[in-house]
């Protein structure tokens, strides 16, 4: 299993760790979890508002991350910091936000023609309307919004975004969150990844796609990126959607999540359970070709992460302790071709039964198969006949995946399967 084929990433979250001397701690925790990416969201100079997404200077780092005393704020600062995760194994990416900067920056000034404008001739601040009420418009005037499509000085400011490729990959970063990527033309991705390709042939790049609809994915297709970012976080289990975007998208590799920065923390809105922070991180590590993970997932942590106001006293007596348990499905993630690359992904029940199994295949294990067995119900355990529903299992192997217990080499499969509530279970044919 190759770091590019199979990203297993820790998001480490800056505002929450802190000043950058403090981020190796953490880093030391990802690499014994057996992560090989470490990604950081925006560590540049904000703006006004104090965002991590709104960029005020590209080429300087904030200020909230530096060392205590310390006053140095060149971007190349950071390169020590970036070592240690190297030598750890973890491969640092960094957010790669090039359709707004911050109000403020200078560059609205020295280059006013890169910014979409409103029919008065003011700079742009991107809005998202709310689908479920039109009425309902949110703006975010702490950012200005580039026209990267058709500012009639498109070249110079293309060639500015491949400067702050460029320099950071000799910074020492690996890959790239593409920060809604929707809003960028894939042409620019196109031209993006090739200079970066140039610099560092083993860079990868990652387009975040949440809150997009379905033909602004579509049209990244041609972007060159490397990875999506799917949707399976808000899947119920139920519905017919996640499967069918599943099958659309599987020719482009994608990372799966249980939480992010964006969202709500999931122990709080399943009122701490540990089965479900387990059983939704098994099913990251099984539904697609990589994984992320925010940091405090690991322990349970309750309050949302927020890109202008968490700040290191935020950090949360853990609710749990999953470390063990997250290295465990890392390692199998690693270790079972089954369960690299996008893979293919049937439902065998009806998604209205309350166990759900999907068969998975991976170009990866050619002729191999495997099954997902997931207890949808949170609270009460559930039976399933599973040679009825597989058909003949002689030699598979049973890997109760959420369990403390699991041994590495797994069972052997009964004739009826009794799940955990929120249990996941992988069930492996003989061979696989």
């Amino acid at each position: 299993m190759s770091y590019l084929d199979t990203p297993l990433i820790y998001n480490l979250f800056p505002r929450l760790a802190g000043r950058m001397d403090r981020w190796p701690a953490h880093a030391e925790r990802a690499a014994a979890l057996g992560f090989n990416w470490l990604y950081l969201n925006p560590i540049q100079y904000p703006g006004f508002s104090g965002s991590l997404y709104a960029i005020k200077d590209y080429f300087r780092l904030n200020p909230a991350f530096l060392p205590a005393g310390s006053a140095d704020d060149r971007l190349e600062a950071i390169v020590p910091t970036l070592g240690a995760m190297a030598e750890l194994g973890l491969h640092p990416m960094v957010d790669l936000v090039i359709n707004h900067t911050a109000r403020d920056s200078e560059l609205v000034q020295e280059h006013p023609t890169w910014y979409l404008r409103d029919p008065h001739g003011n700079v742009q601040s991107p809005f998202a309307i709310d689908p479920a009420d039109a009425r309902k418009i949110t703006v975010w005037g702490d950012l200005a919004e580039i026209d990267n499509a058709a500012s009639p000085d498109r070249a110079t400011l293309w060639a500015h975004w491949a400067r702050l490729v460029e320099r950071l990959l000799e910074l020492g970063f690996e890959g790239f969150r593409c920060d809604a990527a929707y809003k960028v033309p894939a042409a620019l991705w196109r031209s993006l990844v090739e200079r970066a390709r140039q610099v560092k042939p083993t860079a990868r790049f990652f387009a975040e796609t949440l809150g997009c609809t379905l033909e602004q994915t579509r049209a990244l297709r041609d972007s060159g990126l490397h990875f999506f970012f799917n949707s399976s976080r808000w899947w119920d289990f139920h519905a017919e959607w996640c499967l069918e975007q599943h099958r659309e998208f599987e020719a482009i590799p994608s990372i799966s999540f249980p939480e992010s920065h964006d969202t709500e923390r999931l122990a709080a809105a399943s009122g701490g359970s540990a089965a479900v922070q387990r059983q939704r991180y098994a099913f990251a590590a099984v539904f697609s070709a990589g994984l992320m993970l925010p940091i405090g997932y690991e322990f349970g942590f309750r309050k949302k992460l927020d890109v202008v106001a968490t700040r290191p006293e935020d950090w949360e007596q853990p609710s749990f302790d999953l470390r063990a348990f997250i290295a465990r499905v890392n390692q199998l993630k690693r270790e079972t071709p089954l369960l690299q690359g996008e893979g293919k992904l049937q439902a065998l029940t009806p998604l209205s039964w309350e166990v759900l199994v999907l068969e998975r295949r991976s170009e990866q294990a050619p002729g191999q198969v495997g099954w997902i067995v997931l207890n949808k119900h949170a609270g009460e355990p559930r039976t399933l006949d599973l040679p009825g529903v597989c058909g003949e299992l002689g030699g598979a192997r049973l890997v109760r995946v959420c369990r403390d217990q699991a041994p590495s080499h797994g069972e052997a499969v009964p004739q009826t399967l009794t799940l955990d509530p929120a249990e996941l279970v992988l069930v492996l044919a003989g061979g696989t």
